[in-house]
């Protein structure tokens, strides 16, 4: 599952590793952000991907994914090379404001992961990566997700030598040594309920 699918980049991503096989379900709660999945969808020619209605009941899927992919909503911080502007913009409040949505979208996304492995990704500020206290807490705040977990998706990008593994749980891609945004990731497991 892409659980927060946006305009279905990272979803058109996933069709593709898995050779159009297996399904996919892109969920997004704002219909506006999802709108341009269906044409990019069609026009790659991608048959494995279903788009979820927003705000419909979606409990049959609860428990069934084997992985759920979480891109939450973050400060944007990872795009500051690009937009230093948006530094300005950011405030403590604000930041505060999207940690919390950040721990209720994964409180959200975990309840339709198998017990096994979620990935999720976040913004690259202190308050998400120092000493990883953001995802450790994450284990404190749900039941349901251990302590970060490594996790084959992590093992494969961590082949790169351009991102910097932490803990075989966590990957960090710097602006400076990957030439992309900046980007947190980690992997976290479901415990059995």
């Amino acid at each position: 599952m892409d659980y927060c699918a946006g305009g279905g980049g990272k979803t058109l991503a996933m069709a593709a590793m898995m050779d159009n096989r297996g399904q996919i379900h892109a969920h997004d709660t704002d219909r506006n952000r999802l709108a341009p999945i269906h044409e990019r969808i069609k026009r790659a020619g991608v048959r494995n991907a279903q788009v979820l209605v927003p705000c419909a009941d979606h409990s049959a899927l609860e428990g069934r994914m084997d992985c759920v992919l979480v891109d939450a909503p973050c400060t944007g911080s990872g795009t500051w090379r690009r937009r230093p502007d948006a530094k300005w913009r950011l405030s403590a409040d604000n930041l505060a404001e999207r940690v919390a949505e950040q721990d209720q979208v994964l409180a959200q996304a975990a309840r339709f992961v198998r017990p096994v492995r979620a990935a999720g990704l976040c913004h690259l500020l202190d308050v998400c990566d120092r000493e990883h206290a953001s995802c450790r807490g994450v284990s404190r705040k749900q039941p349901r997700i251990s302590t970060p977990a490594a996790c084959r998706f992590l093992g494969e990008m961590c082949e790169n030598a351009h991102f910097t593994t932490i803990a075989n749980t966590m990957v960090a891609l710097s602006p400076l040594k990957t030439g992309t945004d900046g980007f947190f990731i980690a992997g976290f497991q479901r415990s059995n309920p």
